[in-house]
């Protein structure tokens, strides 16, 4: 089984806190539109042994697209690979765009089987701070009339750590995403990129910094919340409801093979990883010549294993000490000593089965994973 994923990067008005490659005019989007299909078709033999298992249509604004453009997409995707019959098929929504009406037109085209919406706060102040469309009301609205015309199977981001959401208002926002019965939800801590209005407006002085201690109770609040609400953490910012996690976003982590197509997208077939362009005119420039602009990098042993360690740590399985023992042998016995300084101080709990980040090594999990790779 293997994944696909669509990047759509539409947006009308970029973001504070993260850099898009947005789409400002009607002629550039159909260009970007035919060039996708175009890709689609021209890599259609990248998977040709696989089963899709998963579509995840995100990136900028994909609620944005026309019912028309949706079906084009799917069309191509039919045509150039095998598509499970009960393949999980996501969409990332914005709350200001999902109305009664679309939804419901959504629902009857019976592509979409999976809503992925980006709430990110249900605090008005906070949304304003990092330059959102919506209201918290407005995503309260889209959860319910989306449960109303049939979709039973939503996810909802939320981002903790805002320099505005205190750790009261963080617990509002849990409890308010309990009470309106989401199967899943994935919540990240606020990062800053460099040259972003959020970055500018912390460096004026404008709001205060992001500060790690905050970032790091509210990750504590969210563990604690959560498993009372019948949440399971099954990655380190993904939690859901029994027998809902993100098959593709699982996919990353189980080092499933995956195809991505639209500029910056990301491609890996268990050999070498691939990634687009990220500039759009650059990656319709190209496309329009049957070329398709990405750079490539081949994956050593060490590569493999490494990504392994990283990917398999964040999740709730761990490291699998009988995978390792299988595909890395000669590894096994470097690792057992790595990992026993993180043991004997609570990050790690050794299972007879594998290596599991305990909460408190949550808290360090990138670190952790860094010191064990080869």
């Amino acid at each position: 089984m293997a994944g696909i994923y669509i990047h759509i990067p539409f947006c009308k008005q970029k973001c504070v806190y993260c850099n898009f490659y947005s789409i400002p005019n009607l002629k550039l989007r159909e260009d970007y539109l035919k060039s996708l299909l175009k890709e689609i078709h021209l890599r259609k033999d990248y998977l040709s042994t696989e089963k899709i298992s998963t579509i995840y249509i995100g990136g900028g604004s994909p609620s944005l697209l026309t019912f028309q453009e949706l079906d084009s997409i799917f069309e191509e995707l039919n045509c150039a690979f095998s598509i499970n019959t009960t393949a999980e098929i996501t969409l990332e929504a914005n709350p200001e765009h999902l109305d009664e009406n679309y939804l419901y037109n959504l629902k009857q085209m019976g592509w979409i089987n999976r809503l992925s919406i980006g709430v990110q706060s249900f605090f008005d102040n906070d949304l304003k701070l990092l330059n959102r469309k919506h209201s918290g009301l407005q995503s309260i609205n889209s959860i319910l009339k989306a449960q109303e015309v049939g979709f039973n199977n939503i996810s909802m981001d939320l981002i903790y750590g805002i320099p505005s959401l205190s750790d009261s208002d963080w617990i509002i926002n849990l409890q308010k995403s309990a009470e309106l019965n989401i199967q899943h939800l994935s919540c990240y801590a606020l990062t800053v990129e460099a040259d972003t209005m959020l970055d500018k407006m912390i460096r004026k002085k404008i709001i205060p910094p992001v500060y790690e201690e905050k970032c790091a109770r509210q990750f504590e609040i969210l563990l604690e919340y959560i498993y009372q609400c019948g949440f399971i953490q099954y990655e380190i910012s993904n939690f859901c409801k029994p027998g809902f996690e993100s098959k593709h976003n699982s996919n990353y982590w189980n080092n499933t093979k995956y195809a991505g197509f639209g500029a910056s997208a990301h491609s890996y077939n268990g050999i070498s990883r691939q990634w687009n362009v990220s500039d759009v005119t650059h990656y319709i420039a190209t496309i329009e010549k049957e070329k398709i602009p990405f750079e490539i990098e081949t994956l050593s042993p060490n590569d493999q294993y490494n990504e392994y360690i990283m990917t398999s740590l964040r999740t709730n399985k761990g490291i699998s000490k009988k995978q390792i023992q299988t595909i890395f042998p000669q590894n096994y016995i470097k690792l057992s000593k790595s990992i026993s300084k993180y043991i004997n101080i609570n990050l790690i709990l050794e299972t007879p089965d594998s290596f599991i980040l305990t909460n408190k090594g949550k808290l360090f999990a990138d670190k952790v994973a860094s010191d064990l790779f080869l």
